[in-house]
């Protein structure tokens, strides 16, 4: 029997415009599988690759402001971002995501994803789905290394996703360019 629990981030909704916003950020709340049919009819028209391609660009971006806005929202920096970032992410039922390695100093990251809401939908189709999200590590990782003082650049790439044959999680990597 599964267990349930309230969301464990902060929700306001706007009395007068009815905007959520959690944290520092307006938020949207739709159904998983609203979003992820979009993402797929999105595939389906321009294929995979090229859509990876532009929401690499696009999560890059988001991932990027995201860091900037909640580390200054909460008063954190460095690791603690990073931390926060993946927790969030979990939090808002994208999939569980577990920091396996980190060095901001040196642009390095491997993070591991279970239960993701990509794979849930798709199932096993033997092919990596979650590539929405590889963006968002390089772009986390840029941001909070460049408020530190680094001048490494990085690139993310997801090795391996739930959807394929054999694996039961998925793994992001981050290198530098």
């Amino acid at each position: 029997m599964m267990s349930y629990h309230s969301p464990e981030m902060p929700i306001q909704v706007d009395d007068e415009t009815g905007v959520w916003t959690t944290d520092a950020l307006p938020m949207l709340y739709v159904p998983r599988h609203f979003f992820v049919n979009n993402h797929m009819g999105i595939e389906e028209e321009i294929g995979a690759e090229k859509y990876a391609d532009i929401l690499y660009k696009a999560g890059y971006k988001s991932a990027y402001y995201w860091c900037e806005k909640e580390a200054e929202a909460h008063g954190i920096s460095g690791e603690a971002v990073f931390e926060h970032y993946m927790k969030r992410l979990s939090q808002r039922g994208w999939g569980f995501f577990i920091t396996e390695a980190l060095d901001l100093e040196a642009g390095t990251a491997r993070v591991r994803l279970e239960n993701s809401a990509f794979v849930y939908q798709y199932g096993n189709v033997n092919r990596k789905v979650d590539y929405m999200f590889t963006g968002w590590f390089a772009g986390a990782m840029d941001q909070i290394a460049q408020s530190l003082g680094y001048t490494v650049k990085t690139q993310a790439e997801q090795t391996q996703c739930a959807a394929e044959e054999g694996c039961d999680y998925g793994i992001f990597e981050v290198s530098p360019l």
